[in-house]
């Protein structure tokens, strides 16, 4: 568990988890978010929009797509994880544990998202919920589209 965290907590870990419990949910990792990525990778391949690479290496922050001929950085964020104003939410248990993970989790995508922009990178966030309906899919698909015509244009 990350130092961080273990501030917000009494004697710095959860009192009424057991340890089978611990070990279980210390053993997760999470790899990426594989269907919301999906969702924009087939909304990519259906409005024919090219020269993306999944989750390049040797970028900060680790981002789900990179367009390098157009220096744009992709971010798809889950609505529970980074927070969204929208559809995020705190759980009601350890409620003091979650609002620390999510409040870290935003500060860290701010500080990530300006060392990208140093790096003169275009950084766009996307959140889970713009991908679920049909139609605001199609706006994300239109944004990346402007985006990466736009910035051709200035090259």
């Amino acid at each position: 568990m990350e130092r961080h965290l273990r501030k917000k907590l009494p004697n710095g870990r959860f009192l009424d988890v057991s340890p089978v419990r611990s070990r279980t949910m210390g053993a997760i990792r999470s790899k990426n978010t594989k269907s919301t990525e999906l969702v924009l990778r087939m909304l990519l391949v259906r409005g024919k929009i090219t020269g993306w690479r999944l989750h390049p290496s040797g970028l900060i922050g680790n981002p789900d797509l990179y367009f390098p001929h157009h220096g744009l950085v992709v971010f798809v964020d889950g609505c529970f994880w980074h927070g969204c104003p929208h559809c995020g939410h705190i759980p009601k248990t350890r409620t003091s544990f979650w609002r620390a993970k999510i409040t870290r989790n935003g500060e860290r995508d701010r500080r990530i998202v300006r060392g990208l922009r140093k790096q003169g990178l275009v950084v766009m966030r996307i959140w889970e919920h713009s991908l679920a309906n049909p139609q605001n899919a199609r706006r994300v698909l239109e944004r990346i589209r402007n985006t990466t015509s736009g910035l051709e244009q200035e090259k």
